[in-house]
C-alpha cells in the first residue's frame, strides 16, 4: 500500500507541474486558460508540491491573493490529515 501511495504522488505532482506550466504558457500566449478551481483540485489531489514549484517556477498565480490563501488552506488540510493518518 505503502508503495502505491508514493507512486501516486509522484505522478501526480509531476502532473500537476505540468498543468500549471501549460496554463502558464498559455497564459502568455492570450488563449483560453485552465480554471483556477481545476488548478486547486490538482493540489487537492495531492499535487500541492508540485502545485508549489510551479508556482515558483512559472511565478504563476503569485500574485492573486484569493488563489494563494486557497491553496495554502489546501496545503493546512493536508498537513493535519497526514498528521491525524501518522499518529493515530
Amino acid at each position: 500500500m505503502g508503495k502505491f501511495v508514493l507512486i501516486y504522488l509522484a505522478v501526480v505532482n509531476l502532473l500537476t507541474f505540468g498543468v500549471y506550466g501549460w496554463d502558464k504558457r498559455r497564459a502568455a500566449k492570450g488563449q483560453r486558460r485552465i480554471s483556477e478551481r481545476e488548478l486547486l483540485l490538482w493540489a487537492v489531489a495531492g499535487g500541492s508540491i508540485g502545485a508549489f514549484f510551479a508556482m515558483r517556477r512559472f511565478r504563476h498565480k503569485t500574485r492573486k491573493k484569493s488563489f494563494r490563501l486557497a491553496f495554502w488552506a489546501i496545503v493546512a488540510l493536508q498537513i493535519v490529515g497526514i498528521w491525524f493518518l501518522v499518529w493515530r
